[in-house]
């Protein structure tokens, strides 16, 4: 689906979603005009889904990460996803194989954020068991990458 021109917009704004159009083209080789048009074709199509800022999560205060294991009420999944979904503390919902329905990403101020996160997200009614992992270290994490 993308062609090695795609690929190469795709890499140069990867490290910088900030670099102008002008750049792109000089570090791709193509005109601005094709740079712009496909950019604009990505955005369009859903490849780029859009451009944020990475933030560290514990200088801004996440200091607990978290991954938990729900088991959940055979036909209530996708609402337990969604309901489970709106916290803002929540940044993954995954179906999965395995022992689990359901495996959740999130992060928590401290102790007490997590106590609350536990209690009142990931104990609504429809979840019939809940196996929560606190994160000790962070060894990788990274946003989307382009495959080989």
């Amino acid at each position: 689906m993308l062609d090695e021109t795609a690929r190469r917009i795709l890499s140069v704004l990867q490290r910088d979603a900030r670099t102008s159009m002008r750049k792109i083209s000089e570090e791709v080789g193509v005109s601005l005009g094709t740079v712009s048009n496909r950019v604009r074709r990505l955005e369009k199509i859903g490849v780029i889904r859009g451009y944020t800022v990475l933030l560290d999560p514990e200088k801004v205060g996440w200091d607990l990460n978290i991954v938990v294991g729900l088991r959940i009420q055979k036909g209530r999944l996708i609402e337990i996803q969604e309901k489970i979904a709106e916290d803002p503390r929540v940044y993954g919902v995954y179906d999965v194989t395995g022992d689990f329905d359901s495996m959740v990403v999130a992060r928590a101020r401290d102790r007490s954020d997590l106590d609350e996160l536990s209690k009142n997200v990931m104990s609504i009614d429809g979840i019939e068991r809940s196996v929560t992992h606190l994160v000790l270290n962070t060894v990788k994490e990274s946003p989307t990458t382009l495959p080989d």
